[in-house]
């Protein structure tokens, strides 16, 4: 089933991994004995998943900071706009898309493990359209972003320049509308390996162009926007390109047919929660960002909270990593009818988000009087950065976690168990806390930071009570249901 896949397991190790299936009773005493190495196997396997992937995610952030980091050069006026442009645009438009599209781990993980692999094709093809679908009305929110912005910052200088700067990403946004769904078509074949070429070449293209538009052809801040754009259609071009020459696609590739228009409402049904689970914590971080405008001393407490933001999204392209990997074997798991397995790879990612939450925090805590100086040298700034280290790497802990089980979530299915999770977590608890700390009892960004810091709590709490009560049984089943067809009688009733 897996004999293409680039990563690829020795036949030993996968027999191993393999070998705690039996049926649907107990271990053998042979199986107990073998189960400490199948989780070594297990390990090995995500951890050469999660590391790509991880990378794959920090490219998508290096897109953003390199922009940034050139355009701060022409000038506050086109730095600050094009920042707000380009958050605006993120949290709009881009993780709206990457939220829909995670529907396919679930809907093409689990075919591939019940070797449906011609339905990985039609699923992907049901993606791109719903997706292109969705790109229209945002690129007219897009197009009209500067009439919006001008009503909300009543600045016509900085609403102008960011507006041009949206309008010159709305290509990159039907860009992603077909990239994210090549990604996941080849995540869920564990196909990791051209994920990571494709970010290479993407990233250096990126860098070359946005400093030849900036620099050398003197196109201004919306060169950065340009070549934005521009990298989203590279990375579509290698990713498609790879898929068309490569038999390890060949079996998965289905021709282009109207079935990709039929029962679209089926990956909907995955597409909008996951949209919603993965929108909803996204969001909550811009919102901070936008209630520390009202704090006293505005452009300080912004910055701080900047820089926090912006570090824990560095720091999370691992757990995301490790949840993409898990959710990646426990979907495939699930299609293939091995609950043990989909244990298995459970009790692994949570071992690894331990151990990536434990270094990464420490680090975090160590370096916390150097952070400040990686992205200002205001001393005020600095020094509030450095007090806020210690609730970051608190964060970072809870991030890993949640990170991980949000992976668990979608290899499962349960997409809508983490939006209600999110939206509990962050948004009837963690946003209110955030208000009465920062504002009621003046505790400034700090106390802005210690509710999303609750809320984060507490959404990892929830996940973990979830997967702890997971019938891996009835998920296979639910797995068969979704992914396997069933024959039908004469009266058009399955059977």
């Amino acid at each position: 089933m897996e004999e293409h896949a680039l990563v690829e397991v020795p036949k030993k190790e996968a027999s191993e991994a393999e070998g705690l299936e039996n049926g649907g009773g107990g271990a053998t005493v042979d199986e107990r004995r073998c189960w400490p190495g199948s989780l070594i196997v297990e390990a090995r396997r995500q951890v050469v998943m999660a590391l790509p992937l991880a990378f794959v995610t920090m490219v998508q952030f290096l897109l953003q900071i390199a922009s940034l980091a050139m355009v701060g050069h022409l000038g506050s006026l086109y730095f600050s706009s094009a920042s707000i442009s380009s958050s605006l645009c993120n949290v709009t438009g881009y993780i709206v898309l990457l939220g829909m599209a995670s529907g396919l781990e679930t809907l093409c993980g689990q075919a591939y493990g019940a070797e449906q692999y011609q339905k990985l094709g039609v699923y992907t093809q049901k993606a791109t359209v719903a997706l292109l679908l969705v790109c229209i009305p945002l690129a007219f929110v897009w197009f009209y972003m500067e009439k919006l912005l001008i009503l909300i910052l009543h600045d016509h200088a900085m609403a102008h320049e960011a507006g041009r700067y949206a309008v010159f990403l709305i290509p990159g946004l039907f860009g992603a509308a077909f990239l994210q769904p090549l990604v996941k078509f080849l995540q869920s074949q564990s196909l990791v390996l051209p994920l990571l070429f494709g970010a290479a070449v993407t990233l250096c293209f990126h860098v070359l162009v946005c400093w030849l538009l900036i620099f050398k052809f003197s196109v201004g801040h919306i060169g950065a926007a340009i070549s934005v754009s521009l990298s989203y259609w590279v990375n579509v071009f290698v990713l498609a390109l790879y898929i068309k020459v490569s038999s390890a696609c060949k079996k998965t590739v289905a021709p282009l047919t109207t079935e990709a228009l039929d029962r679209i409402q089926d990956f909907l049904r995955l597409a909008v929660p996951s949209a919603v689970m993965i929108c909803l914590e996204y969001w909550i971080f811009e919102l901070l960002i936008l209630l520390s405008g009202l704090l006293p001393n505005p452009e300080k407490q912004a910055s701080v909270l900047s820089i926090c933001v912006y570090t824990l999204g560095l720091v999370y392209s691992m757990p995301y990593g490790l949840g993409a990997a898990a959710s990646i074997r426990i979907s495939n798991a699930l299609g293939a009818g091995r609950p043990r397995t989909s244990r298995s790879a459970v009790l692994v990612v949570i071992i690894l988000g331990v151990m990536d939450m434990l270094i990464v925090s420490t680090n975090l805590y160590a370096f916390r009087h150097q952070l400040g100086y990686a992205y200002s040298n205001d001393k005020e700034v600095i020094l509030s950065t450095t007090k806020m280290v210690p609730l970051i790497a608190l964060t970072s802990c809870t991030d890993a976690m949640q990170g991980v089980l949000s992976g668990v979530a979608r290899g499962c299915g349960r997409q809508h168990l983490g939006a209600y999770v999110n939206l509990g977590a962050f948004y009837l608890l963690g946003l209110p806390i955030s208000v009465i700390l920062g504002f009621y009892y003046h505790f400034g960004a700090i106390g802005l930071w210690i509710g999303i810091l609750c809320g984060s709590t507490v959404q990892t709490i929830l996940l973990s009570i979830i997967t702890a009560l997971t019938d891996w049984e009835k998920q296979v089943e639910n797995a068969k249901d979704r992914v396997i067809d069933k024959p039908t009688l004469n009266n058009g009733e399955t059977v």
